[in-house]
């Protein structure tokens, strides 16, 4: 075993021995911590303990083998010993990515914000059949859905919206949404029936708690306003939009869905404190920081990271080469194939990248 196992095994010892103090459950935040790393420790201390047993049992196998001088005997020895090369290949991997330092922000809550780019009122109604799509698969997962903010047009679609998605390893499943989502269809607002080719961009936000980020009073300018609605409507007659503007970094936030000017405030410091988090953490890690860039682009048309083809029921994810023919399915929240196979793409990634672990 290499030191990083041995290093976890000895942890895992450790923190079965915190679970066992009955004070552990008064402190919240400490519990839910330790017993998420019991969760990830676990899992290795069982994976390492599979690689040990089917280590035995192939050099038993491997003895039969070339010990046997029946026939039939000699070949059912055979076979066992490839089922068990094959699962302790299985487990060796499965080792190995569990040996891979995890990305503490994974576990993480998202604040999420769809914007439409090239496209018009095309790209804003896609805007709104994305928000959806997220929506409806946060509802499968049992995940907390909250609109922070959100700029609708008169055909029911959206400039902009903004919603934070929060549960279990949420960042882990929907980081790789950020970028330009381009769409091809034929708009309802089209007459002559032709295709238009539209595009929205996507940015996930891990969100920051607050005493992570540390935003002082006296960088903020917080400006109130009246709310307006579409057609220059208004959502109230009090001044309860917010806008809060970091006077350091230039982001400036906006928020006016609530009729509370306390709840919009609140709502709005949120959203602010996820970007200047994203900020700090693409300034300690710049190559994530380039990648983020990169994928999110201007939303121009000739940028995406995936396609949506309506006329041909189809989505194709361009980083990982992968083609869906359930794009109906996919827009009501049926997304769970899509998202393992980015994750499962970012696994094999890291495992190249990996050093060898040599089985136990």
């Amino acid at each position: 075993m290499n030191e990083r196992l041995d290093s976890l095994l000895q942890r895992y010892g450790a923190v079965v021995k915190l679970i066992e103090d009955p004070n552990l459950v008064k402190d919240q935040k400490r519990y839910r911590e330790t017993m998420r790393e019991y969760s990830h420790l676990s899992a290795v201390a069982e994976a390492a303990g599979e690689i040990e047993d089917l280590s035995a049992r192939l050099e038993g196998a491997k003895s039969m083998l070339q010990e046997e001088k029946d026939a039939e005997l000699k070949e059912l020895a055979r076979e066992e010993f490839r089922e068990l090369e094959t699962r302790l290949k299985n487990a060796d991997d499965r080792l190995k990515f569990l040996l891979i330092p995890r990305d503490p922000l994974d576990e993480k809550n998202i604040i999420m914000e769809i914007r439409a780019g090239t496209g018009g009122e095309e790209a804003a109604l896609f805007a709104a059949a994305l928000y959806r799509m997220y929506s409806r698969f946060a509802e499968t997962r049992l995940w907390k859905f909250e609109i922070m903010s959100s700029n609708e047009t008169e055909l029911g679609g959206f400039k902009e919206i903004v919603f934070s998605i929060s549960g279990s390893n949420v960042y882990e499943n929907l980081r790789y949404e950020s970028g330009v989502h381009r769409v091809q269809r034929v708009p309802a607002t089209e007459a002559s029936g032709r295709i238009h080719t539209s595009a929205v961009t996507v940015a996930v936000l891990p969100e920051a708690d607050e005493t992570e980020i540390d935003i002082k009073a006296e960088d903020l300018r917080i400006d109130v306003m009246r709310a307006g609605g579409p057609g220059g409507q208004c959502v109230n007659t009090t001044d309860s939009a917010v806008r809060i503007t970091h006077l350091p970094s230039g982001i400036t936030v906006h928020c006016q869905d609530e009729k509370s000017q306390i709840k919009n405030k609140a709502k709005a410091m949120r959203i602010l404190r996820a970007r200047v988090y994203e900020m700090e953490e693409a300034r300690a890690a710049s190559e994530r920081a380039e990648a983020r860039r990169s994928q999110v682009g201007s939303g121009d048309r000739s940028e995406r990271i995936r396609t949506y083809n309506f006329p041909q029921n189809r989505l194709t994810d361009h980083r990982i080469n992968l083609t869906l023919y359930k794009l109906d399915l996919i827009m009501q929240g049926d997304v769970g194939e899509l998202f393992d196979a980015l994750k499962l793409s970012a696994r094999e990634e890291m495992l190249r990248a990996a050093p060898s672990t040599p089985a136990a």
